[in-house]
């Protein structure tokens, strides 16, 4: 199969080094229109590229070095590419790793050496998907980005650290790009509706211009789910829908409304704002079923939350915190298990995530319930509050000599031994009343067997032939103490050969 390759070169060029096929602009769509000129019509990322951003400082630097771009579909990885080449003053050469091998990277390698070595000018090679590559492929571009024949720019939507070679991965910088919010992805919109060049107020667009409407537009914000591509392309969508229909305002301007939004997306509008009230109502809605033991409550806010477009994340930390604050040691199982469908989501992304979300939801819902966990913390939270930060008893202390008083629990039968833990001013406070329901009803009779053992005398456990004795900490201390001597000498000798490596005359 031809593999599809486009060549990029700052305005000033020579035509010959024009793009080898740019449709004329009336055919292209709006999205591809839209994309930012320069790094200041960029939308977002202003970790990267606002005033203080990384990648502008390494461009007012006068070097931009080989760098790998993390993030979702629609965030603006290419179009980022395209403005740092600009930038830079380099020529952009741009393959998917889908459609291309080794055989063109070798020539475009070949032609970039040819750039740099007649002209001076620096290629830069953007590689969309490239964690498409198979390691072979990986490996050949190693040698070109570590002389610097090229300028690797890397796009992914994949974990870099798991789809990425480590030897490849070294030799670049990842900068991870979040998706936008739904602020940016209003700014994205508005330039489209008003842009007379390249948007829709001019000659590209329906005659009289378009409006859109309040509810309409915060839909078209809402369904993009921080992917200003797909906002463009719903946004073409209803202008088409709307102008086909003849459904203009009273200043004649095509006008889409919420269904035709609707239309262009395939998505309906849901009663649910992710800024607003229906967003607190609903995730209230959520945590309150599962605390209140009824899944398919649980399991029909969460779909709701879902398919209004809710950050996942957002569901997920609600799952964790729900965990630690309503189950507790109820069941132990239930925050591993939040914690879980977190990792999941974040591993494979939706929509295989709605499996380990919706299980962790039932879960929750339907084990065994405790707040004692989250009333004890609290309660002695008011305690350092009233007092302050209360002196540390001398025997638990980690100098002094009266830490010697302190007695080693695993020496003792039972390993456990009566001995103040509390500051003096509040020896005898209890904060953790264990709930009589799942694990803690365990956990209340091992405390309650404690407190009698600790009235009778105890009796220190009888020596085992072979087992070691004393605090096991003390010989790992001095184990790491001798770790960190060994690695000091072993750097030494590194360094010390280092300097010994003269070539050979």
């Amino acid at each position: 199969m031809a593999s599809r390759r486009t060549t990029f070169t700052p305005a000033g060029e020579s035509p010959a080094q024009q793009p080898v096929f740019v449709p004329p602009a009336g055919r292209q769509p709006l999205a591809a229109r839209m994309r930012p000129r320069t790094i200041d019509e960029v939308v977002g990322h202003e970790q990267l590229i606002g005033a203080r951003g990384t990648l502008r400082r390494a461009l007012e630097g006068g070097h931009l070095g080989s760098l790998l771009l993390w993030g979702p579909p629609g965030s603006g990885k290419t179009s980022l590419a395209r403005v740092l080449a600009d930038a830079a003053g380099a020529r952009l050469v741009t393959i998917s790793a889908v459609m291309s091998g080794v055989a063109e990277v070798r020539a475009i390698v070949a032609e970039a050496r040819d750039k740099l070595a007649l002209n001076g000018r620096q290629t830069i090679l953007f590689i969309d998907e490239i964690h498409r590559f198979n390691k072979a492929q990986q490996d050949a571009l190693l040698p070109h980005v570590e002389e610097g024949t090229v300028t690797l720019v890397g796009a992914t939507t994949e974990n870099p650290y798991f789809e990425v070679n480590s030897a490849l991965l070294s030799r670049l910088r990842v900068y991870r790009l979040e998706p936008l919010t739904d602020e940016q992805i209003a700014v994205v919109v508005h330039r489209a509706l008003e842009d007379a060049e390249r948007g829709l107020a001019g000659d590209l667009g329906p005659s009289g211009g378009v409006h859109l409407a309040d509810e309409p537009f915060e839909h078209l914000v809402g369904l993009s789910a921080g992917d200003a591509r797909q906002a463009l392309n719903v946004l073409e969508g209803a202008v088409s829908v709307a102008d086909s229909e003849n459904v203009r305002d009273v200043e004649g301007r095509v006008a889409p409304r919420l269904e035709d939004v609707e239309a262009a997306a395939q998505q309906r509008a849901l009663a649910y704002d992710r800024a607003g009230d229906g967003h607190y109502d609903t995730v209230s809605a959520f945590i309150k079923s599962i605390r209140g033991n009824d899944p398919d409550a649980a399991l029909y806010w969460l779909a709701s939350m879902i398919a209004a477009g809710e950050d996942p994340r957002f569901i997920a930390r609600r799952l964790i915190i729900l965990a630690s604050e309503d189950i507790g040691l109820a069941d132990p199982r239930a925050l591993e298990l939040a914690v879980a469908a977190a990792r999941a989501l974040d591993w494979v992304g939706l929509p295989e995530a709605q499996y380990a979300l919706a299980e962790a939801t039932v879960m929750l819902a339907v084990t065994t319930k405790s707040n004692a966990v989250g009333r004890g913390y609290f309660a002695a939270m008011a305690d350092v509050l009233a007092n302050g930060s209360l002196p540390v008893p001398a025997h638990l202390r980690s100098s002094g000599a009266d830490r010697r008083k302190y007695r080693y629990p695993h020496d003792f039968e039972g390993d456990d031994v009566e001995q103040q833990y509390l500051p003096d001013r509040l020896v005898g406070r209890r904060y953790y009343f264990p709930g009589e329901l799942g694990a803690e009803v365990k956990i209340g009779e091992r405390l309650e067997r404690l407190k009698d053992r600790r009235g009778q005398p105890r009796r220190r456990k009888k020596p085992v032939e072979g087992e070691p004795a004393g605090d096991p900490m003390a010989t790992g201390s001095e184990g790491m103490r001798r770790r960190r001597h060994n690695l000091t000498e072993l750097a030494e000798e590194q360094r010390r050969d280092a300097g010994d490596q003269r070539p050979a005359e």
